[in-house]
């Protein structure tokens, strides 16, 4: 798919600044250049779809600037025929972008109103690979896995332990750790036996991460 001509722009000066953080995989890069991110953000905000600005979205929610997307994405290093856990569907652009990576990404969120406008890109797309479902994420999907790469796009309070299990040997797992305010700490997990060994990537500022399922919305 290729880029209209008001997005080429902005997809080149993000393209500069992945470059710069010496992020430059090509699969990852011709993955974002294969998923119209204009189609996954109201229209309002087009002109702010390459930025590393965070963007409202639907249910109060918000989704991550391109950078960081990217950054974490990169980090996860993720294979072909990789099985994929997301946890914080949004409006299902990561999770577009993992699928032309990985072998399956299964995305849940707690809002069906994500996971459903999520599906209806997906199919806009053709991408098969990719399910979303409605779930409480917050301890991952215990009972399905294990999975190759986790991603958590919220802070856990404290180290996420109950998801060494669902994943498989070697695996990785990318999520916050941290305070509800202020920053928190980006960690890699890579499952080594029964544990995890840490990598720390940085600081990020994302929303904490929600119990349960949304009644309503």
């Amino acid at each position: 798919m290729t880029l209209m001509p008001d997005d080429r722009e902005g997809f080149a000066a993000f393209i500069l600044r992945l470059r710069g953080r010496g992020i430059v995989p090509k699969n990852l890069i011709a993955a974002f250049e294969a998923t119209p991110r204009r189609q996954f953000i109201d229209g309002q905000f087009h002109s702010l779809a390459w930025s590393d600005r965070m963007l409202p979205i639907e249910c109060g929610e918000a989704i991550e600037g391109a950078d960081i997307q990217a950054a974490i994405i990169s980090a996860l290093n993720i294979e072909p025929g990789n099985r994929v856990l997301e946890v914080g569907t949004g409006t299902g652009y990561t999770a577009a972008v993992m699928a032309r990576l990985a072998g399956r990404v299964v995305t849940v969120d707690r809002f069906k109103t994500l996971t459903e406008q999520a599906r209806l890109r997906f199919e806009a797309l053709g991408i098969s690979n990719a399910l979303p479902r409605q779930a409480d994420g917050s301890n991952g999907l215990p009972g399905e896995g294990p999975f190759d790469r986790i991603v958590v796009w919220a802070a856990f309070d404290s180290y996420p332990r109950t998801f060494v299990d669902q994943l498989s040997s070697g695996g990785t797992m990318i999520a916050p750790i941290g305070p509800d305010e202020g920053e928190q700490v980006l960690v890699k997990l890579t499952k080594v036996g029964s544990r995890f060994e840490r990598e720390d990537l940085g600081t990020v500022r994302l929303q904490p991460l929600a119990r349960g399922v949304a009644a309503v919305l």
